[in-house]
């Protein structure tokens, strides 16, 4: 049996849970794309935390460790409701790299900022994806799983708002940097002038 994309799939355990089974095997099929984002973000997250340099590398090796930990423990959580609604959970390498459509992670980088950057856009991705899945859930009457993405994306939306405070600090850093730098410029080309 194949989905509509050519994926093959599986033959869906019997449970007694009273979802349709047309619908408990489309809400698998997003489940596992949901878990394949999030073991890609645990993932990223751990690349950021092994590479960071700078000088406020202890604070984000902890943030960028909070977030593989938290992006960790809702992959788990996701895969386990696939697997409770008679589905498999998909987690391999393999399956990650066929299903995640977050932006591919630097592996070069070691700049805080940039691993800010890179870290921010993906885990905006993923909460994106996963409040759209939210309302997809609810509309297939499947409100047990729109509550776990829901309680997903919420932990989602608070690693975002963390790693954008430490990029709107460093932005206000350099607009400071770039005042002080403009009237020293200045007074550089006027003595160079001899004015």
């Amino acid at each position: 049996m194949q989905t509509p994309s050519g994926r093959r799939i599986f033959e869906m355990y019997k449970t007694k849970i009273d979802l349709p089974e047309t619908v408990r095997f489309k809400v698998i099929e997003l489940l596992n794309q949901r878990v394949a984002e999030c073991i890609d973000l645990t993932l990223q997250a751990k690349q950021a935390h092994w590479n960071v340099k700078g000088p406020e590398f202890r604070s984000l090796h902890k943030l960028f460790d909070t977030i593989a930990e938290g992006s960790q423990k809702s992959s788990d959580a996701l895969a386990e409701r696939l697997v409770q609604l008679g589905g498999l959970a998909q987690g391999t390498v393999e399956a990650v790299n066929d299903r995640s459509d977050l932006p591919a992670y630097p592996l070069s980088i070691t700049d805080g900022a940039d691993h800010l950057d890179a870290l921010g856009n993906s885990i905006a991705a993923s909460s994106k994806w996963m409040r759209e899945s939210i309302g997809i859930t609810a509309d297939w009457k499947d409100y047990g799983t729109s509550d776990l993405l829901l309680k997903s994306s919420q932990k989602l939306d608070q690693y975002l708002w963390m790693v954008e405070a430490h990029l709107q600090g460093k932005l206000r850093e350099l607009k400071a940097m770039e005042k002080e730098e403009k009237p020293l410029q200045e007074r550089q080309l006027k003595s160079a002038s001899g004015g």
